[in-house]
């Protein structure tokens, strides 16, 4: 079964519905618009014309007239569909919530501008043949369409009403789909663009009906014109890596049959190798494509807009179902491997403009947001035996860095392909001296702060244990770091980083204070506004938890690609995979052993991995939910800004790993190499 005949029952349940609804939005479109207030007219006709393209193009999916569409076609399609979305159009779009409120008032603003984003949803639900999604969404907009008509009785109490009870209602919808999405290969939409279009005409890319951009365009026609060997060699990168880190683990890849493959629009070609490599391991590929170009203020604008209707009642009313669908499924859950993650770099630092109009959330619903998400996390680990499947991932640059955009591709090949003995033996030297130390000293020099003591978890038996993990090149591609998980109680100081660039978000001089590993105060020189830059890394770095502890303490040994950086001027561009192997790193949140701290584990030379737990995870015994944050940050000072780095053991002598951003423990030389090329 595939993806149209998974549709085909679900279209005819809703074929009536639309047929009705698709009537009555056309007759506001054309002449019922007029009978609401002149105010929201123009909201209401800009929405009821995004419904018109959208019913033609779920219509032509349905039909699969969309595998003839032309690169000009496809190109005129996804600017109608993005144009409010994208700039310029978005600064005088209703989706921008700054200009629905400044339109429409503060009252409904915020809840149309909200309502417009939502309806964009359908949009790749259309693409599929999906009309589902396309039926429900309509019939929301023409029930508040019909609220709009009796001006009298408008009550913004109503319009919250209809929302809540929409997401309420169709909770099952939502939440099935993501689950089933993610470990069912019958959803192989996305599979079908891969292997069987013609990869030499881009038309393909706008099939998925994502936000295409110059960067998803030029990657396609950039990896087309490489070797077929090199393409193969980069895909082998990636499934090796994944292959090894079941080894590694000791976990049995036989006992697995689906793979996630996770990628950005244009690295087709790649996937395709991929896809072929994990089918010889006896694994079928679900595949989650992503847009590169997709405003990344619009997401942001609108990354709390479920603060409409989430409350304690929603939340549980969605774990409830998430429940039932995770149980109806659970003899193929445990099935799914683990993700294999293509990321990218390259695009423009992006600082967020904070404005006031859109929705935020409450601090009780920050609080439930925390809980939903650990909740979800736990569910998501129950059911596909997280102790069992592993991931791996890697990262290639995209046309936005730049005019030297080849040249960086061809040094991040060779950097996704470092010698992995040569590096697996310079890091197990630096281990021989970290793991005698009682506690790691880390210090910035010049425009750097930091000053940072890091408790080292204590060894039981120094001949058969270790408290750091010697990474190489298996599930985190490329080499190379040396990690572990810090004792809290003892961890002291200032972390500081001049600019450091978290999850697609710039912070400058970014400042976290620990006191017993935990954070104590924060700050950042984003804004001028102090408490701004306060909210700006609750909401993003601690994901609104109150505290976050420091789970993990890394220093990266991948030179090469920190000389990479310098080079090309990229260093504020590189992806954490990336940017986290070229200079020490802490991780707040969660350890690096997640759900997985009884699974004992081996570095190279033998010696097991016992550092797996600080006392927070370690509460999972007690109360599950007081160990986990769901989320793990990593945050890296480059080399340049780093004055030392001395291991201190507990007699008080001390001895240096790095000094000066250059590394001194004997064995470790070739590391200095890629720092001393000009």
């Amino acid at each position: 079964m595939g993806y149209m005949e998974l549709y085909h029952d679900i279209n005819e349940e809703h074929r009536e519905r639309l047929q009705l609804v698709k009537e009555r939005i056309a007759e506001i479109a054309h002449e019922k618009a007029a009978s609401v207030s002149e105010t929201y007219r123009g909201f209401f006709i800009e929405q009821a014309d995004f419904f018109d393209v959208a019913f033609q193009l779920g219509t032509a999916a349905e039909a699969g007239r969309l595998h003839g569409m032309t690169l000009g076609q496809g190109a005129q399609l996804n600017a109608l569909l993005y144009a409010r979305v994208q700039e310029p159009g978005y600064e005088e779009s209703y989706l921008n919530p700054a200009y629905a409120v400044e339109q429409l008032g503060k009252t409904y603003g915020q809840l149309l501008s909200v309502l417009a984003a939502q309806i964009r949803t359908v949009i790749s639900h259309c693409m599929e043949g999906d009309l589902r999604y396309l039926c429900i969404f309509a019939e929301l907009f023409v029930e508040i369409f019909n609220c709009f008509e009796d001006s009298d009785s408008l009550s913004e109490k109503e319009i919250r009403s209809i929302i809540y009870s929409f997401m309420h209602d169709y909770a099952e919808v939502f939440n099935e789909h993501k689950i089933c999405s993610l470990i069912d290969p019958s959803y192989d939409f996305n599979l079908r663009i891969v292997m069987d279009s013609d990869l030499e005409n881009q038309a393909y890319l706008y099939r998925y009906g994502m936000c295409i951009g110059r960067d998803e365009t030029v990657s396609a026609e950039f990896l087309n014109r490489l070797p077929e060997e090199k393409i193969q060699a980069m895909a082998d990168t990636l499934s090796e890596g994944y292959r090894k880190g079941f080894e590694v683990s000791g976990k049995d890849l036989s006992k697995k049959s689906i793979v996630e493959i996770r990628y950005p629009a244009g690295f087709e070609r790649m996937v395709r190798f991929l896809v072929r490599n994990f089918e010889h391991m006896g694994l079928k590929s679900v595949l989650r494509p992503f847009s590169i170009s997709l405003n990344k203020q619009y997401v942001y604008d609108h990354k709390e807009d479920c603060g409409l209707w989430m409350d304690k009642a929603m939340v549980e009313r969605g774990l409830e179902v998430d429940r039932s669908v995770w149980e109806k499924n659970k003899s193929r859950a445990p099935e799914y491997a683990g993700p294999a993650l293509v990321d990218i770099f390259g695009m423009e630092p992006f600082s967020p403009e904070q404005k006031a109009e859109c929705i935020r959330f409450t601090e009780k619903q920050q609080e439930l947001s925390v809980y939903e998400r650990s909740e979800k996390s736990r569910l998501t680990n129950q059911y596909i035996h997280a102790e069992e499947h592993s991931f791996s991932i890697i990262a290639y640059p995209v046309p936005s860095i730049g005019e030297n955009f080849p040249e960086i591709f061809e040094e991040t090949v060779k950097i996704n392909t470092l010698d992995y003995e040569l590096y697996r033996d310079m890091q197990q030297k630096l281990i021989d001296v970290l793991d005698m130390a009682d506690t790691v000293h880390i210090q910035g020099k010049d425009k750097n702060k930091t000053d940072l003591y890091v408790k080292i978890y204590p060894l039981s038996d120094p001949e058969k244990e270790t408290a750091f993990e010697n990474c190489v090149a298996d599930v985190n591609i490329p080499v190379g770091e040396v990690f572990t998980t810090p004792v809290l109680k003892g961890t002291e100081g200032k972390l500081h980083v001049t600019q450091v660039y978290l999850n697609e978000l710039n912070y400058e001089n970014l400042e976290l204070d620990f006191s017993d590993g935990r954070i104590t105060a924060y700050t950042c020189t984003n804004f001028a506004d102090e408490g701004e830059n306060k909210k700006y890394i609750e909401d993003n770095v601690l994901h609104h938890h109150k505290m976050l502890p420091m789970g993990e303490f890394a220093i990266g040994t991948n030179t090469p690609a920190y000389r990479m950086a310098k080079e090309y001027g990229i260093a504020a561009r590189l992806p954490i995979l990336i940017a986290e192997k070229t200079g020490p790193h802490f991780a707040v949140g969660d350890t690096c052993y997640t759900y997985d701290e009884d699974q004992i584990t081996y570095n190279p030379d033998g010696k097991a991995i016992v550092a797996r737990d600080n006392e927070i995870s370690l509460l999972r015994k007690e109360d599950i939910s007081k160990a986990y944050f769901n989320c793990h940050t990593d945050i890296t000072i480059p080399y340049h800004e780093l004055g030392m780095i001395e291991a201190i053991r507990a007699d008080g002598t001390r001895e240096a790993v790095i000094k000066d951003g250059r590394f001194v423990v004997p064995g470790t030389e070739p590391l200095n190499e890629a720092l001393d090329k000009r």
